[in-house]
């Protein structure tokens, strides 16, 4: 993953689309994102079909631009909101949880920066997905804990998605 060293205003971020997937936006550089490989595609897929189908009264999208603060956007792999659906536009308020899926090329800090960066505008729970070792990890500003039974959790609202309906 790289980082393009090019300074923009968060304005010109927000009204660019980008041909070969979406980058996140960190205080003034654009950042790329690890996408397009076709297992990440399709546990991504499992999570938010799972979510949508099995918790119809929240709403569940894929790579949607978060607002995280005024110059920090970042794009979960899958959030699920309560409440009504936004509008439009990136997520200005911070859904329940959020989902990222690990690919092969992530690093741990960067991935230990986006669960601080979710964590601290407001999302409840960060749910880290790894493939290659089939299992996940739930974190929460009190802290992080293996799924040790195969289950993802939240509570308040009750939400749980097993496993084994992802890696099917």
């Amino acid at each position: 993953m790289g980082t393009t060293m090019v300074v923009i205003p968060v304005e010109e971020y927000l009204s660019t689309s980008f041909a070969d997937g979406d980058r996140e936006y960190l205080d003034g550089q654009v950042v790329e994102r690890n996408a397009g490989e076709f297992n990440h595609a399709d546990i991504q897929t499992a999570i938010a079909l799972y979510l949508r189908t099995h918790y119809e009264a929240c709403w569940t999208v894929v790579e949607c631009r978060m607002m995280i603060t005024r110059t920090r956007y970042r794009i979960p792999d899958v959030c699920l909101g309560l409440g009504p659906k936004p509008k439009g536009g990136p997520l200005v308020d911070p859904p329940f949880l959020t989902v990222e899926v690990l690919s092969p090329d992530d690093r741990p800090g960067q991935m230990e920066d986006k669960i601080r960066d979710y964590l601290a505008c407001g999302v409840k729970y960060v749910w880290v997905v790894n493939p290659e070792s089939r299992s996940a990890v739930v974190h929460t500003l009190e802290g992080s804990k293996g799924a040790a039974d195969g289950i993802l959790r939240t509570e308040n609202p009750s939400i749980e998605l097993p496993l084994a309906a992802v890696f099917e």
